[in-house]
C-alpha cells in the first residue's frame, strides 16, 4: 500500500473537488445552452451534440490526467447532479431541459458519454500525474 503525505493528500483532494465543480460548470452551462440554435433552418442539434462531444472529452481527459477512473466519475457526477434536477417541471411548468431533439440528445447522450468516459479511463495503479509526475521513458 502505498503511503501519502497529508500534503499529498490536500492536493488530491483539492484536484478532485475543482473536477466536481468542472462537472457542476459544465452541467449548468450546457443545460442552459444546448438548444442554441447555430442557424434557422437546423435540423440537427448541433449546440446540444457538441456539449456531449465536450463532456466526453473532459471526463475522459480528467480520468486520463488523474490515472484512475475517479477522476472521471466525480466530474460526470458533478454534471450529473445539474442535469437531473434540470429535467423535472417547475411549479410554473418551466422545464430547463425540455423534450424534443435537442434534449434528449443533450441527456441521453452525455449519460452515454460520461459511461464512455468512465469505461475508458485507466485503472487506478500509478498515482496521479499531479502527485508523481509522468514516468520517465527508458531510452534502451
Amino acid at each position: 500500500m502505498e503511503h501519502r503525505s497529508q500534503a499529498e493528500s490536500a492536493l488530491g483532494g483539492a484536484a478532485y473537488g475543482m473536477l466536481f465543480v468542472l462537472g457542476v460548470v459544465m452541467g449548468v452551462v450546457g443545460g442552459f445552452t444546448h438548444p442554441v440554435l447555430l442557424w434557422r433552418a437546423e435540423p440537427v442539434p448541433v449546440s446540444a451534440i457538441g456539449w456531449v462531444l465536450a463532456l466526453l472529452g473532459v471526463c475522459l481527459g480528467a480520468g486520463k490526467l488523474m490515472r484512475a477512473r475517479l477522476g472521471a466519475f466525480v466530474t460526470a457526477l458533478g454534471w450529473l447532479l445539474v442535469t437531473m434536477p434540470f429535467t423535472l417541471k417547475m411549479g410554473g411548468g418551466d422545464l430547463v431541459i425540455a423534450e424534443g431533439a435537442p434534449g434528449y440528445v443533450y441527456l441521453y447522450g452525455g449519460l452515454a458519454a460520461v459511461v464512455a468516459a468512465y469505461l475508458l479511463s485507466p485503472t487506478s495503479r500509478g498515482g496521479s500525474w499531479l502527485l508523481h509526475g509522468y514516468p520517465q521513458k527508458n531510452s534502451m
